[in-house]
């Protein structure tokens, strides 16, 4: 197999520290400080790989990168930055960087990287891409009938990344997300663009469970993460890298857009079972007789959740039973319904800093007399919104589960404790 890498890079030092670390690794390493240079050696040499540089004299490196795909588009490229974005980092995705890395980096980041790159499939254009395209329509009709019925669980990524922006709901900051595959057995991880550290997607790297479920790791915050989570978990995708800029954006306030991000980039079986956790007797937390919060869990044949929810009015008692047998099922009866809240909490929110991204079309307000912003998707979609959390949740413990969850008026901080209890019992690393 060919191990040539083209660097291009306008900094000498930078090309010397990257090139030292990959010939050490038994790569060959070509270098260019320009574009013009570049596209020269690509067309002799035709290496396996290019890390580029963002910031250079004369052609930059996005201008490098769109002329790469249209005259190389099997080749992977990893786009690094001294002055990234999240917005940076989207379009480049977009226009095929295979990864984006921001300076100063780590050099095993690098290499991490690196050796994804080259392991990756091989991208539609390419030889065996040609043939994978050629066979879609048979693949996406399998799809579509494995998604109909129940199915063991296996390990999963997806085929190509993708991206999306949005906006964060607590921090109300302008934010983004890239998807992108990883090899079998690496669990679901998130990473921020500014540095080569990753929070693994586990319960022991909750940090914080006030209004959303946030992960904390190395000074890597990953916020609000259970929408995606339990999208994640609803098309069963257990190896993925999620870049991010601190906050998951919160879309819509539902998990309806994720499953279409999921779909657009594919689902890769990679094979290999992954052991469920199966339930062996009913775990529990609070009162079961009492009125106040109660979550349990108890076994059954399918993960599956019986939710009550009971405020006072306008909203009053609703009451929900999913269970998860097919992503099918998931898509059309949870995902869609969207986080609520009260008018009367905004205030408190915005003086905890919290709730700075809510808008009338990513949240469903409730003032005294009702629904003030827009009609429900679900007569109970309140009761399907925590199902939709406890699903994002309960994903955190790095398998899935098998057994039944019945829960009142319980949040995010009772879901973390329950699965704290369980990670005991079953002794999970």
């Amino acid at each position: 197999m060919d191990k040539t890498i083209l660097i291009v890079d306008d900094e000498a030092g930078i090309r010397s520290s990257v090139r030292g670390v990959l010939a050490d690794e038994g790569y060959r390493v070509l270098e260019a400080e320009d574009g013009g240079g570049a596209l020269d050696l690509i067309t002799r040499e035709r290496p396996r790989l290019v890390i580029l540089d963002i910031w250079m004299p004369g052609m930059d490196g996005i201008e490098l990168l769109r002329r790469i795909r249209d005259s190389h588009p099997s080749t992977p490229v990893i786009v690094i930055s001294g002055h990234g974005n999240i917005e940076t980092a989207v379009t480049a995705t977009k226009l095929g960087a295979f990864d984006f890395i921001e300076k100063p980096f780590s050099l095993d980041g690098l290499l991490h990287v690196v050796d994804r790159a080259l392991e990756a499939r091989p991208l539609a254009g390419s030889p065996d891409g040609e043939a994978m395209a050629a066979d879609a329509a048979g693949a996406a009709a399998l799809e579509r009938r494995l998604l109909a019925r129940p199915w063991p669980w296996t390990q999963r990524t997806i085929r190509r990344s993708v991206v999306v922006n949005g906006q964060g709901l607590h921090s109300g900051v302008r934010t983004g997300l890239i998807l992108q595959p990883l090899p079998p057995n690496s669990g679901i991880v998130f990473g921020n663009i500014s540095n080569a550290a990753t929070i693994p997607a586990r319960i022991e790297y909750v940090d914080s469970t006030g209004y959303a479920t946030t992960l904390y790791h190395d000074g890597v915050v990953a916020k609000t993460v259970e929408h995606l989570l339990a999208a994640l978990h609803g098309y069963r995708i257990t190896n993925l890298l999620v870049k991010m800029q601190a906050e998951i954006p919160i879309l819509d306030g539902s998990a309806a857009e994720f499953c279409g991000l999921i779909e657009s980039a594919g689902i890769d079986e990679q094979g290999g079972d992954v052991d469920e956790i199966v339930i062996d007797r009913r775990y529990e937390i609070g009162d079961r007789d009492g009125g106040g919060e109660y979550l349990c869990i108890e076994p059954a044949d399918v993960f599956g959740v019986r939710y009550v929810l009971d405020y006072p009015q306008p909203v009053g008692r609703q009451e929900y039973v999913f269970q998860f047998t097919d992503t099918e099922q998931f898509k059309t009866e949870i995902a869609p319904a969207r986080t609520f809240g009260f008018l009367r909490e905004i205030e408190t929110l915005e003086k905890m800093g919290l709730a700075s991204g809510g808008r009338l079309n990513n949240c469903i307000l409730i003032g005294e007399n009702g629904i003030v912003n827009t009609p429900l998707r679900f007569p109970d979609e309140f009761a399907r919104h925590k199902i939709l959390d406890i699903m994002g949740d309960f994903y955190l413990l790095g398998r899935p589960l098998r057994g039944f969850v019945t829960a009142r008026m319980t949040g995010h901080s009772d879901n973390v404790a329950l699965l704290k209890l369980l990670r005991e019992r079953f002794e999970l690393q």
